[in-house]
């Protein structure tokens, strides 16, 4: 690894942005490698779990910071900054396609067989509730799916999360704490084997699994 691309990892994000704006093309590829795969995670997720789309959608939003990058505040925290522009395009998008896409897993045959008692892997009861989850999450509103996605998958502060969605933090928190309650409860029936699987509740298997 060369000087130059050693000092660029250690800057933050901030002092990047500023380099981009300053015609930085080094820093811009540092904010790329960093954020590129989170951001078709993201999309991936918010927009249908439709990867193409969300291929596109990453790279037209660094085709926006490349283009515009003197919009970006310094003083702002630029993944909590990265993350508003990331959903104003879902929000457009939700607006242009209407209605969301029907989206199925074929989880129904597959829960049909762990109902059998056929499934005691361990590993394989996580996929199927990890898709059970997934699943129910596409069923939510927006804004409680959003929450979701951004407090348990991107790590983001209460705080942040408020700045993105321009609300109170209490909203945030109200938002997380209704949709914790509302997959806890669609989930419930899973419970036996969350039990045996070493789990105390729905709700601790839920943030667990994000990671697993």
């Amino acid at each position: 690894m060369s000087t130059t691309r050693a000092n660029y990892i250690e800057l933050d994000d901030e002092l990047l942005m500023v380099k981009v704006s300053d015609g930085d093309s080094a820093a811009f590829s540092e904010i790329y490698d960093r954020y590129s795969t989170p951001l078709i995670n993201y999309f991936y997720r918010m927009l249908w779990r439709d990867r193409e789309r969300a291929e596109d959608f990453m790279q037209e939003l660094f085709t926006k910071l490349i283009h515009k990058p003197h919009l970006y505040n310094p003083d702002r925290r630029f993944k909590t900054w990265m993350y508003s522009i990331a959903n104003n395009m879902c929000k457009n998008e939700y607006r242009r396609m209407e209605v969301r896409k029907n989206t199925s897993s074929g989880l129904a045959d597959r829960e049909d067989i762990m109902d059998r008692g056929v499934l005691s892997d361990k590993l394989t009861d996580m996929e199927l509730f990890r898709e059970k989850l997934d699943n129910e999450l596409m069923e939510l509103s927006e804004n409680h799916k959003l929450v979701f996605e951004l407090r348990f998958r991107e790590e983001l502060s209460i705080k942040e999360i408020a700045d993105i969605l321009e609300c109170s933090e209490g909203t945030v928190k109200s938002r997380l704490f209704y949709t914790i309650k509302n997959l806890s409860g669609k989930l419930q029936a899973y419970n036996p084997k969350l039990i045996a699987l070493g789990f105390l509740t729905v709700s601790e298997i839920i943030i667990q699994t994000l990671n697993f």
